[in-house]
């Protein structure tokens, strides 16, 4: 972080751990959401994500983007992409947190790491050291564990993988902001999920308006808990490094594990603290072969000049400073 102010790293350290506590607290707000279902929840999600992500465009004035994405059809069908996939990911979220199932989940955005990696590896040919062909090696061993300790494949867990790890691909190559994706993303949501939420009116089966104004306000209150956590994130990323944020993303699968356990009183047993255990091994691989590469960078980096991980710090930059997380350090997938 040479170059940067104590004073800027220190508001880049508070926003980074202000946005990965809130992914990981987020558990604890959709409960407050039933009896509402998971799909009314994700609709207004999606639709009140939109109105607060706007109002606060229209407050930056930061429209110019918009613009510029309509006049091209390739970007915007990726937008299109990464709105479906995102989709997914939080309505399987929300779904499995009000089912019982924040360890599975957590275990999720445990792996996600590896599976970036080996999608990378696969759609980009990316070359990879040995220290993270070992980890994915363990990453692999690991659902094998789960897999036979739960009898099935977790497939909570993998989808929410997956579709975020999709996702972050899909975002490299859109390169948006945070917060105008984000704004892209849900305006190509919103009327999809307006009109789901009239049907569910039409059949006298949604919640919002019927259930007292507390109700509706926490129901419209999903936009902030969206965008709130991704504000922080992106003032966070200007001011640290990638490797930093990559190690501070750790820090909402953890707390989503512990509300899994103490919280939510979940079982744990001995099968899948095994595959857990094989997890966090493959992110330890991770981890510390990151770190050495940042270590080694710094050596070769000329007096004064601005250190290799800050250099671009935009969402979608096409780096691999950080363990394992090299397209999107963003994890609004929760």
């Amino acid at each position: 972080m040479a170059g940067k102010p104590k004073g800027e790293q220190r508001v880049g350290l508070l926003n980074g751990f202000a946005a990965y506590g809130m992914w990981g607290l987020v558990p604890l707000f959709w409960p407050l959401l039933k009896p509402a279902g998971a799909g009314e929840i994700l609709a207004h999600r999606m639709a009140w994500s939109l109105v607060v992500v706007g109002a606060a465009l229209l407050v930056m004035r930061r429209w110019a983007w918009a613009g510029e994405l309509l006049r091209q059809p390739r970007k915007l069908g990726l937008v299109t992409v990464a709105a479906a996939v995102i989709t997914v990911n939080w309505g399987v979220y929300i779904w499995a947190v009000n089912s019982g199932h924040v360890v599975e989940a957590s275990l999720g955005y445990f792996i996600n790491p590896l599976v970036t990696i080996a999608m990378g590896v696969l759609l980009l040919k990316e070359r990879l050291r040995p220290v993270r062909w070992a980890a994915v090696g363990v990453g692999l061993a690991a659902v094998v564990v789960l897999t036979v300790g739960y009898g099935r494949p977790p497939w909570i867990s993998l989808c929410l993988a997956f579709s975020f790890a999709t996702y972050g691909l899909v975002k490299k190559k859109v390169n948006l902001g945070g917060i105008e994706s984000l704004a892209a993303e849900t305006a190509i949501q919103f009327l999809p999920a307006v009109a789901y939420l009239l049907w569910l009116g039409s059949r006298g089966d949604a919640t919002f308006g019927t259930r007292g104004a507390g109700h509706a306000a926490l129901l419209a209150a999903t936009g902030v808990v969206t965008a709130i956590p991704l504000v922080c994130f992106g003032a966070a990323a200007i001011r640290v490094p990638l490797s930093t944020l990559g190690l501070l993303q750790y820090l909402a699968p953890v707390f989503q594990f512990l509300l899994g356990i103490f919280y939510f009183h979940e079982a744990m047993p001995p099968e899948r603290w095994a595959g857990f255990a094989l997890v966090w091994l493959a992110l330890s691989l991770l981890t510390f072969d990151a770190l050495r590469a940042a270590r080694r960078g710094s050596r070769v980096e000329a007096p004064g000049a601005v250190p290799a991980a800050d250099r671009d710090l935009s969402p979608g930059a096409a780096r691999d400073s950080s363990p394992g997380t090299a397209r999107d350090s963003s994890p609004s997938g929760v």
